[in-house]
């Protein structure tokens, strides 16, 4: 196993626990519900590829650069997708009218979780 890796999905997940207790709890009342399904949608994403990342680790044994491509792309998938949905589901509560502009970048992330999990899928056809 990795220990970057996991070390990086341990703060990831610590992340997305706080970011869906806040969604629950903190923004229930200041945001619409439209907002906060975006919220949830974020958070949803974030742990799915936490749990990639750490399903990911165990294959970090091979130091292949596949594997180093996958733990990038799903990483910055994170900070892309659900980043950029985060602020978002925020900007009414933040006066930013400026971050309508991150709107392009949400299905950035998305095809970067997409390229991550195409390259786990190469780097474990290579292994054996």
């Amino acid at each position: 196993m990795n220990r970057t890796i996991i070390v990086t999905a341990a703060i990831l997940g610590a992340i997305a626990v706080v970011a869906g207790a806040f969604g629950a709890h903190g923004l229930k009342a200041i945001l619409s519900p439209q907002q906060l399904q975006i919220w949830g949608t974020a958070v949803q994403y974030h742990f799915y590829h936490v749990f990639a990342l750490l399903f990911l680790s165990t294959f970090a044994k091979f130091k292949s650069n596949l594997i180093f491509a996958s733990y990038w792309l799903f990483l910055l998938g994170i900070l892309f997708f659900s980043g950029s949905l985060y602020l978002l589901s925020l900007s009414s509560v933040l006066n930013w009218g400026w971050l309508h502009v991150l709107g392009p970048i949400t299905p950035v992330g998305g095809l970067l979780f997409i390229a991550g999990w195409i390259t786990l899928a190469v780097a474990a056809i290579r292994f054996k």
